[in-house]
């Protein structure tokens, strides 16, 4: 199913995502680049940089599935397809990690937890069968979508770097999502898709503040 190479690979991926060593791919300006970025009140920082936390979390989540899916697939084509949905995440990764230095914060001190337990989730799912791994991207997106809609919603009005991120992580996230659907994703039954959706409420809570 996967060789020693390709363990190699993504051992080393792992290391550069959680030692905050990863850089951006894409040759585009990152999101907030153009804007005028305007001062924050002290518990404006603080609440925007929870907020950003919890995404970073997220994106950190994210390199750990498609990394287990892609080790589990025996598809080159979704193998593929993956890879390029997860350097789109890693960009992501990046813009998150820079705007809590931007805020004067840092990333989640449990981002190995979450990264290793995210890791099994995603190895679950590509044994389960490549359209199962897929429905399980789709779940991901649509949820993800949700989260960072509320996201906007409660980031402050001034704080448009912030919110430039999320919105282009936002249409980044959905076209992940359809790209899923169309590969041949499998609608997953409703008890997994709660019990994801309480996983994620933990995960959230919990970041927004460690």
């Amino acid at each position: 199913m996967f060789n020693l190479d390709q363990l190699i690979i993504e051992g080393d991926r792992a290391l550069r995502i959680l030692s905050g060593s990863v850089q951006q791919s894409r040759s585009t300006p990152k999101p907030e680049a153009d804007l005028d970025v305007a001062p924050l009140s002290e518990q404006e920082r603080k609440h925007a940089a929870g907020l950003m936390r919890v995404n970073h979390v997220g994106e950190v989540c994210a390199q750990a599935l498609y990394q287990a899916q892609r080790l589990t697939s025996a598809s080159p084509h979704l193998q593929s397809q993956l890879g390029h949905a997860a350097k789109e995440e890693e960009d992501h990764l990046v813009w998150c990690a820079n705007r809590l230095e931007e805020l004067g914060s840092r990333p989640s001190l449990l981002n190995p937890i979450w990264f290793a337990g995210s890791f099994a989730i995603g190895t679950l799912a590509g044994l389960a069968g490549d359209q199962w791994s897929l429905g399980f991207v789709v779940e991901t997106e649509k949820q993800v979508e949700n989260h960072l809609n509320s996201h906007l919603q409660a980031l402050p009005e001034s704080d448009i770097a912030s919110r430039a991120i999320v919105e282009q992580m936002r249409t980044e996230e959905i076209e992940h999502g359809n790209m899923a659907r169309n590969l041949g994703a499998k609608d997953l039954p409703e008890p997994i898709t709660k019990v994801m959706g309480l996983v994620s409420q933990v995960m959230t809570k919990t970041a927004y503040y460690l």
